[in-house]
This record gives structure tokens, sequence and C-alpha cells, in this order.
């Protein structure tokens, strides 16, 4: 930990994630004083890179995995040393003793994959329409994203595109998807950009699936999801550096306590170190990193109103995330390359039908019976994660993350109790995967000098402990609409996550009921993954910038 600093800062940022990094390297940058307070013992939050497992010289990401989301204009105003590799292939989703294999690079293979697995001659025609479409809403709607909030109607417009909006945006994306494609497997394997981390049917009235799938679809105007070489530990660590560089004071291991927002003058921020002393803190602006059920507890510890952010239901993530280390690849029934197959996305059992049959045995509170899930391979792409000896080993990283796994199925009690949800979770996933596989997964896993297999697992509750993400929600509460509601309230489907009327036309998203108060985190109306947008939108709105 630093020294204690100094009384008052211009802006105290409450939690040292990514995006708490963003808003202080932005405002550091424009002169002001900064302090960072992270309750954990190293910045980053969730983007980090960690040698999970002992003895072993991987460092994997831990948490979140991707990059999608991160504007380059973040990259360059920031200066930030960082390497993103586009994947040539985008997925493989193995069916029977076949497999669709997307290669980006070769349309006439991918045509013939859609042979391949029964699906009916139109649907690759339909894929192409598909994806045209939405590149071409990514393009326009992406860079709004570091703009002040365009009003639905003037995004709508930006669009222009009625039935890509009408599909997206206006009625359930299930809809939309059984009207374009005639196989479950297409359909499903588009579909799956609108769950992740999202607990949600495809035909949900709520809309909480299409805000999921746009996020998903509009990152860096393009929607892919790149690689950062060196993992998501590169991504923070050069956010962290850009901080420092600029002048901002970070402190690790203190926890914040309380935020009072100051009704005539300056905020007040209090929080205690490892040693547990009490120390407070005056600040121009607060900014919260962290989620805004975690803003709202720390405004109520100083007797104050909420922010008006945290929505009307309470976080629930819904994900079961493995990391694990093999030998080598798994052998494929239909023999294609595991190098192709695993560079990309690996779709494990997530047809439409599939999604929805999941969604609903886990809604009824039970594991799925066939967990839904998708794999990636991090070191096929960078292999400087991993140590010289494992390179030349043939060693790969896989992370698996597995779909409809909510936190009411882990909330179980005691400890021992939510050991064993999880270690039933996990059993039933690996039987899932082994289903689509040549050879169960165990049996290519690699062991550590202890003897253990290289396998972690991670549930919504210990994501909840581990990285402060209420209810394991990776995205802090479910996502909004990147646009601010219409005038009369609503927005499209509605989001419930601004309850006080907050977002406006030429706002930021990230106000609160509190002048002095903003939301820097994911929970913010721009958020959701990694991306450093609502980071520098609360910055922009403490420079008074737009």
């Amino acid at each position: 930990m630093t020294a204690v600093p100094a009384a008052r800062y211009d802006a105290v940022v409450v939690g040292g994630g990514h995006n708490g990094l963003t808003a202080a390297a932005y405002l550091a940058r424009a002169g002001r004083a900064v302090l960072v307070l992270e309750r954990l013992d190293h910045v980053g939050g969730a983007a980090v890179s960690a040698p999970v497992f002992p003895g072993v010289d991987a460092r994997l990401s831990r948490y979140s995995y991707l990059v999608s989301l991160l504007p380059r204009r973040v990259v360059d105003e920031l200066a930030l040393p960082l390497t993103l590799r586009r994947r040539r292939y985008s997925s493989y989703t193995p069916v029977g003793d076949a497999g669709l294999l997307v290669d980006t690079g070769d349309a006439a293979a991918t045509r013939a994959s859609f042979a391949a697995v029964g699906a009916p001659a139109a649907d690759h025609d339909a894929w192409r329409r598909w994806y045209a479409a939405t590149g071409r809403l990514a393009r326009r709607l992406f860079p709004t994203l570091t703009e002040p909030l365009p009003s639905r109607a003037e995004a709508r417009a930006l669009v222009d595109d009625d039935a890509a909006w009408d599909a997206l945006v206006e009625r359930p994306l299930g809809e939309a998807l059984r009207t374009r494609f005639g196989s479950d497997v297409v359909r499903g394997v588009v579909a799956t950009d609108a769950l992740i981390g999202t607990f949600a049917d495809l035909d949900d009235p709520s809309l909480a699936q299409n805000r999921c799938y746009l996020y998903h679809v509009v990152g860096g105007g393009t929607g892919d999801w790149d690689v950062p070489v060196g993992g998501m530990g590169a991504v923070s660590g050069a956010l962290r550096d850009a901080a420092l560089a600029a002048g901002a004071t970070v402190v690790t291991r203190a926890a914040a306590t309380a935020v009072d927002p100051g009704a005539g003058g300056d905020a007040q921020v209090s929080w205690t170190d490892d040693d547990g002393r009490t120390h407070g803190v005056a600040a121009g602006a607060v900014l919260c990193g962290a989620a805004p059920a975690t803003l709202d507890r720390l405004l109520a510890a100083a007797g104050a109103a909420p922010s008006g952010r945290a929505g009307a239901r309470a976080p629930e993530g819904a994900q079961l995330k493995v990391n694990m280390l093999l030998r080598r690849l798994p052998r494929l029934r239909d023999g294609v390359d595991p190098v192709a197959a695993f560079s990309g996305t690996f779709h494990v059992n997530e047809s439409f039908d599939q999604l929805r049959a999941a969604h609903a045995d886990a809604a009824a509170g039970r594991v799925p019976a066939v967990p839904p899930c998708e794999i990636y391979c991090h070191s096929l792409t960078d292999p400087s994660i991993l140590g010289a000896d494992l390179r030349a080993s043939g060693a790969q990283t896989l992370t698996l993350f597995g779909l409809h796994m909510p936190e009411r199925l882990f909330r179980t009690g005691d400890p021992a109790a939510q050991d064993a949800a999880r270690d039933r979770a996990l059993a039933a996933t690996f039987a899932s995967l082994d289903s689509v596989l040549a050879e169960p997964i165990e049996d290519v896993l690699l062991r550590g000098p202890d003897g253990r297999p290289c396998l972690e697992a991670r549930t919504p509750v210990d994501l909840e402990r581990d990285v402060g993400l209420p209810g394991g929600h990776i995205f802090h509460r479910d996502l909004s609409w990147p646009w601010a509601p219409d005038g009369d309230g609503g927005d499209g489907g509605g989001d419930g996550g601004d309850t006080a009327g907050l977002d406006r036309p030429g706002s930021w998203g990230v106000e609160t009921v509190h002048p002095r108060v903003l939301l820097a985190g994911a929970g913010a109306r721009r958020g959701g993954g990694v991306s450093g947008v609502p980071g520098r939108a609360a910055a922009m709105a403490v420079l008074g910038a737009g």
C-alpha cells in the first residue's frame, strides 16, 4: 500500500478496476488531483491475469478474457501500449459426427460446413445478410459510445435500417431468429451472444437478451472479439500505468466504507486500510467504479439517499467460469483440426432449443440437464501467457463459459453446500462437453507439481466473493440500451437501470441523484464488458466535456 494520501482530492475513484483506472487516467492527465481506492491487494478488478495453478508457469485471464468494446479512441487518447489480435475462425459447433466451422477467411468452406450439419441451403445466405446488417449497425452505433448519449430517436435514425432495429430493439430476439434461420443449430450459434452473463429466455419480453446481444455485436464497430496479447492483465496494467504516469495516487488494500455526497460542499469518502485503521478524504467528485448496488450501500452507510442507478431488481449472475490447462487439445469426432475448432468460439450444446431448455431447467431451480457452454483457447492466438517449457510441450489453455448457471443454484447456505453445488454444476458441464468430443476432457488436463489437475471453476457466488460483483453479475446489473430513453420514460423494452430519470440526451449516462457522485463502472448506462467507456464517460462528466 502507498503512503496515506492527502486530505483532499479533486476526484476520488472508488474501485481500481479497469474502468476506475480509465477515469483516473483521464482526470489526472487533465491536471486533476486523483486518488484511487482499491480494496484488493492489486488493481484491475475482473480484468486481470494470474498464475492460477501453483507451480505452473501460466498466467490466465482468470475472469474476463476477451476484448470487444474497448474503443480505439480510448487506446489512442491514453497512449495505451496494447496489442489485440483478431481470430480467423469465428466459431466451431460440433453436431453429432460433423461440425459447423465458421471460417472468416473462406466463405466457400463455411457454406460447405453449413451443409455438413444439415442446415437448409438458404441459411448460409441468411447468415451473411444477418451479419451484414449487424455489422452496418455496429459501424454506426459504436462511435456514439464515446460521445454524450444520443436520444433513442437519434440512435434509430443513425442506424437507418428499420428491419434491423425491429429485430434487435423492438421485439424478442427469438422471433427474429426463428423467422430468418431454418436450422436449430444455426439459430443457436447466433443466439448465444444474447445470453453471455444474462439469465433470460430468448423470447423474454423484457428484452434483456436483446440488449446483451447488441453489446456483443456492436463492439469495435465490427463485433469482433479480440485476444489481448499478454492476457487481460495487459489491459488493466496499461491503464494503471497511464494513471500513475499522469500523477494519480493509487492505494490498494483500501476498502471504502461510506460515501457522503456532500450537500453543500465536498463529498467525503471513508475507508479502512489493511491494518483496520479508518481514514477519511474529501473529494470534489466521487467516481464509483464498483457496482450500483455497492454504491448504494456506501451511500446508505453515510445516511444518504440511493443513487437512482441500482435498478428495480437485485443483480443475479448466470454463468459458470472454468479455467483449464491441457497437455494438448482434445480430439474431435469429425476430424477437424482442433487448432481451427478451438481458435474461435467452440459451442457446446447451444442449439436454439437446447438454450431454451437449459433456461427452463435453471429457472425451475435445477442445474440444466445438458448445460450449454462455450470455449476458446487463448494460447493458440497468444502463446506468450505460457512459459517456454509449456509452449514447447504443446500445452494449451481453455476458458469455458457455462450459460444459464444463475446465482440461485449456488446460494445454498454454508460453504460446504456451495462447494457441492459447484461440483454438481461442473460435473454436468463436463458431461455436456464430453458428449461432443472424441475423448473425455479430463484425460487431457495437465497436472501440476502437486498432482492435481489444472482446473478452476468459479460460480456467481465465487465471483461476488473474489471481485465484488453483486450476485456474481459480470455486468454489475442487467445491461441498458446505449441511448437515452424516450421522453415519456419508454425505452424500447425498458431496462430498469435508471430509476430516477437521470439519462437524458446529452448526458453521459453516469450521473446519479447526487451531483458530486458519478457511476464509473460497468453498471453505467453504457457499461458491461471490458470497455473503459463508463470510466471515460465519468471523467468527461467531471471535466464538463460535451
